[in-house]
């Protein structure tokens, strides 16, 4: 056995790690389920037909293929072994706790636990990780950066920030998209040491898939809303105000973005429909985008956990087996 399964702090940290999620998803999944308001989900599906709601979750399903791609750029980057039926199954699984549990329980928590069960060492999740979020996140400010610089997005005439404050927003965006493609592509030192730590740079070509895969993944899930809305704004519009939610449901530091999202839309686009196909339309999303992945992600992560402790015995087998 190698020393981390010899070190007892680290036996216990994986207990401890273990207790916590036999204990935290139930309870994550009890409290939504508590705090949803069945009957309207119901009304709100009730108004769309089953072609729309399956065509809407085709695009949320290509979504989630679309994020679960971080991590096969995350496996090159970090240099791993984990297959590809293996990585995209926990991609999607913490990024659908993600999405309704916060970051640090999806994103973050959650990656380590499952990474690490099937074999990965922390720092290798790390790196993971740290690409995953900038892979999110530049896709996001390359996406922003072009449709605010554009003007492309339809808001009311008396809205605070203004088109042009808007305008400018979208250059410092494409601005910082610049300047990480620009290091990419012509540092010279790709090894960075912060403290203890070291930062390799992505290759140019890493850099470019990180920002398209990025905006593929919002400019799908504003596709899902505008599918499901009714005719009125054009799909930029309806692209830029989801891209405006997400940094005020950031700063509100908000599960899920609850009510962060619909109040958002309704400020920004009520010029365009009804507050009531607004409700709807963001009530199907939710449904077709949160709450039924998590249900899907619930079930496989019960099958990821069980498929890495088999993986996990399996490898201790073959250790002890060795010669010498």
């Amino acid at each position: 056995m190698n020393s981390a399964q010899n070190n007892p702090w680290m036996r216990w940290g994986k207990r401890a790690m273990t207790l916590f999620f036999l204990i935290a998803v139930p309870a994550l999944l009890y409290m939504l389920a508590r705090n949803l308001e069945w009957a309207e989900v119901r009304q709100a599906l009730g108004k769309y037909s089953l072609q729309t709601l399956l065509i809407g979750a085709l695009i949320a399903l290509a979504s989630y293929v679309a994020f679960s791609a971080y991590d096969l750029l995350g496996r090159r980057y970090s240099r791993h072994h984990l297959p590809a039926r293996q990585v995209m199954p926990v991609a999607m699984v913490c990024y659908a706790f993600n999405l309704n549990f916060t970051t640090w329980i999806g994103g973050v928590a959650m990656r380590y636990r499952l990474y690490m069960r099937l074999g990965l060492s922390a720092s290798t999740v790390t790196r993971i990780l740290s690409l995953s979020l900038l892979t999110n996140w530049t896709g996001y400010m390359a996406l922003a950066g072009v449709i605010f610089a554009m003007r492309l997005v339809q808001l009311p005439e008396n809205w605070g920030l203004g088109m042009t404050g808007l305008q400018l927003l979208g250059f410092a965006l494409l601005g910082l998209v610049s300047a990480y493609v620009g290091i990419c592509a012509f540092s010279k030192q790709r090894v960075w040491h912060l403290r203890e730590r070291s930062i390799t740079l992505p290759s140019l070509r890493m850099a470019l898939l990180q920002i398209a895969l990025g905006a593929s993944n919002w400019a799908l899930m504003a596709a899902l809303i505008f599918w499901l809305l009714p005719e009125g704004a054009a799909y930029t519009s309806v692209l830029g105000v989801l891209l405006i939610s997400c940094m005020a449901a950031v700063v509100a530091h908000i599960p899920a973005g609850l009510g962060v999202l619909e109040a958002v839309f309704l400020a920004l686009l009520q010029h365009q429909y009804s507050q009531a196909s607004l409700i709807a339309a963001l009530l199907a999303y939710r449904v077709l985008y949160y709450l039924l992945p998590l249900v899907l992600a619930s079930v496989t992560y019960l099958v990821l956990e069980k498929r890495a402790k088999s993986l996990r015995k399996q490898g201790e087998q073959r250790i002890e087996t060795q010669p010498g």
